[in-house]
């Protein structure tokens, strides 16, 4: 007889990637699964003792351990390091990882090697759901005989349109021309052949330089989303009612795959999951402000910002003449934050504005003052905006960003697109008009009745997620059988 499904789930050591793939771990342990939670010891010590009180009802089903990333404790990890995470993760994490993975001699239960007691109800790993970002993982996982399966964090058609940078080379639209039209259109992308221009493909498809070709990143990420075609199956965090055409041509390049989203609406609130600690007084404020009256502004937790951006950034807003909450990270603007905020706070002046540096976004776009929301456009929060019918005000700094803005901004038309510009006129304009604009509104609120019935009893997501887990308790039962 098969043990109890056993999951590990390992996302990419940085905020936006924990957040997703914690709602996806507390959504199996609500499906009764149990679940081990892989935090690198930098993040779960940042953490605290947050992570460890953290299951959903008190389950005994989520568990979260650690394993080191290689860095030293005051390395910054920021969006520029992140290459350099990702190699030293891969070289020093290896050991302790497969030890997670190799059943104990003694007891049978894996993790016994690393300090983890195996009685504490937990049966052996059985399955491992790893970021995609993580081949190294899946690789470990088969040798040792647990089945593993790749997770994706972006968007549906980001990854459609790495999987198709291949074919954008053998038909001449890249490399860009240096100094070439940027709102060119794009041939290749299947599904988006009169949708996308080259602004809107992922960032590193476009030259760092007039000299270089693209950059050597978009090869060695191509090549990971292609290596998710290799995993078990494939989860990715969306639904059909936002990205049909995308998950119909994904589908024939994996061996299965899972449309699982919006995650956070279907699952417990992680609150343990954010590395920086938010602002409680954020509710307070908002509040004390009339309903739809206030701008959100958060760009996320890796973007930075030189200080001329800021300043128009912050000037547009102010010039637009609604109540803001600003986020503003300490280590978001090339000024030190002592000197934005004081900028920031004068600026403003008195009640019409908040600055933090770190917000609970989710209770933040549930409150009935909000009325639009300016964005990074990453995917968490693009599809958080998406559930509460938010409108968006879109300005996207890479990765997946550019191409989820153009969905916003021209197949939703939830929101607007407003990249490659930062003036504080066109923030401003921007700005009233997706406070204003009564079709924008209703279009959000729209697609967000549409995607709560997808989470919902028999919604399409909802019946993806049922599909899953049998199919994880299906790849224990195949283990089992083969003696794993």
């Amino acid at each position: 007889m098969a043990a109890a499904a056993h999951v590990l789930v390992f996302p990419f050591p940085v905020q936006g990637h924990i957040n997703c793939m914690l709602h996806f771990a507390t959504a199996l342990v609500g499906a009764g699964v149990h679940v081990t939670f892989l935090h690198t010891e930098h993040n779960l010590r940042r953490l605290g003792g947050r992570a460890s009180a953290s299951s959903p009802a008190g389950s005994p089903r989520l568990r979260f351990l650690s394993i080191p990333d290689g860095l030293p404790d005051d390395h910054r990890r920021s969006v520029a390091d992140l290459f350099e995470l990702y190699k030293s993760l891969a070289a020093e994490a290896m050991g302790p990882y497969r030890a997670l993975l190799t059943p104990s001699p003694t007891t049978g239960s894996r993790a016994a090697d690393v300090g983890v007691d195996p009685t504490g109800g937990f049966p052996p790993v059985t399955c491992l759901v790893a970021d995609g970002l993580l081949p190294w993982a899946f690789h470990a996982a088969e040798e040792l005989g647990v089945p593993a399966i790749a997770f994706r964090t972006a968007s549906a058609c980001s990854l459609l349109a790495l999987l198709s940078v291949p074919k954008l080379f053998e038909l001449g639209e890249l490399p860009f021309p240096a100094g070439g039209d940027l709102d060119e259109s794009v041939r290749g992308v299947p599904g988006m052949e009169s949708l996308l221009r080259r602004r809107d493909l992922p960032s590193l498809c476009r030259r760092p330089n007039e000299t270089d070709d693209v950059d050597p990143a978009l090869h060695e990420l191509v090549k990971l989303s292609a290596h998710s075609g290799k995993a078990r199956a494939l989860i990715l965090n969306t639904t059909a009612s936002l990205e049909q055409s995308a998950l119909a041509h994904i589908t024939p390049r994996m061996r299965d795959l899972f449309a699982v989203g919006p995650l956070h609406a279907m699952s417990p609130a992680a609150s343990c999951s954010s590395l920086l600690r938010e602002d409680d007084g954020c509710t307070a404020w908002l509040d004390c402000q009339a309903d739809r009256s206030v701008v959100y502004a958060s760009l996320g937790s890796l973007a930075t910002i030189s200080r001329d951006q800021f300043t128009e950034l912050f000037s547009g807003l102010v010039a637009a003449g609604y109540p803001f909450l600003w986020v503003l990270r300490p280590d978001m603007v090339e000024a030190s934050q002592d000197a934005a905020l004081q900028e920031a706070a004068r600026g403003a002046g008195g009640s019409k504005a908040r600055v933090v540096a770190w917000a609970p976004q989710r209770d933040v776009l549930q409150h009935r003052a909000v009325g639009c929301f300016l964005t990074h456009a990453g995917w968490n929060s693009t599809l958080e905006a998406v559930v509460e019918g938010v409108p968006t005000v879109c300005w996207p700094f890479s990765a997946d960003q550019q191409i989820n803005s153009r969905f916003v901004g021209a197949v939703w038309r939830t929101g607007l697109d407003m990249k490659d510009v930062c003036s504080r006129a066109v923030v401003e304009k921007t700005v009233r008009e997706a406070m204003e604009s009564a079709e924008i509104r209703r279009s959000a609120q729209a697609l967000a009745q549409q995607v709560r019935r997808d989470v919902a009893v028999g919604g399409s997501s909802a019946t993806e997620f049922d599909r899953l887990v049998k199919f994880i308790k299906k790849l224990n039962t195949s283990s089992a059988g083969l003696g794993q």
